[in-house]
């Protein structure tokens, strides 16, 4: 049982490793068995297929985030009063730094693997989110449109979009930010600041007015 173990890490890892750097389209399953110095047969025994060691990757941090974000939307919604869309979105900080105790950097390396799946179009990554974790995310949908009763269904849907292709770019771009800054604002700033950083932007761009014309 452990050699069985041991094996599922080290594809894992190295799957992960592959993926947030190259993205999900340009990484071979060939590249990942040498990397992990195993054989195709271990990776199709143990996972199936590409796509399914793609979701086996993402879910390691997802068994982790999804529950506590869970419990955080569901007080929000148990209170009778409306929250603001800051305080919705500052729900997200605390869940998404524990995920550092899956791996160091794993708030970062889930960022980024995030960020693969939506520019790489893993059309089943939208099933698997769905059907995985769906009812976690209709409760965050759900406090988005009371925070926002202005906006209508499909302007929210946009709008949450727009905020998630942000929230990739800026992930993609973590380090060279976070140089940049230290460099000429003489800023240290880490994966804490940055999200702190985003999340007024991205609640003022969600509820922004709508367009009159």
């Amino acid at each position: 049982m452990s050699a069985k173990l041991n094996t599922q890490q080290k594809i894992l890892d190295a799957a992960e490793q592959l993926f947030a750097g190259s993205g999900f389209a340009d990484t071979s399953l060939r590249q990942i068995t040498s990397e992990a110095e195993v054989n195709l047969a271990a990776v199709n025994y143990h996972f199936g297929s590409k796509k399914e060691l793609i979701q086996s990757v993402l879910q390691r941090y997802l068994s982790v985030l999804m529950p506590r974000l869970d419990q955080e939307f569901s007080r929000l919604l148990a209170q009778t009063k409306a929250h603001d869309l800051h305080t919705v979105l500052t729900v997200f900080v605390k869940p998404l730094l524990e995920l550092n105790t899956v791996k160091p950097q794993g708030t970062r390396i889930f960022l980024q693997l995030l960020g693969r799946g939506y520019t790489d179009v893993q059309g089943h990554l939208r099933w698997f989110f769905n059907h995985h974790h769906g009812r976690v995310l209709d409760k965050f949908v759900l406090l988005v449109q009371q925070a926002c009763p202005q906006l209508p269904a499909s302007e929210i849907f946009w709008r949450l979009h727009f905020s998630l292709g942000t929230i990739v770019f800026t992930m993609a771009s973590n380090q060279a930010l976070q140089e940049i800054a230290a460099a000429d604002f003489n800023e240290n700033v880490e994966i804490e600041g940055v999200i702190q950083r985003l999340i007024p932007y991205l609640a003022a761009g969600i509820a922004s007015p709508l367009n009159p014309n």
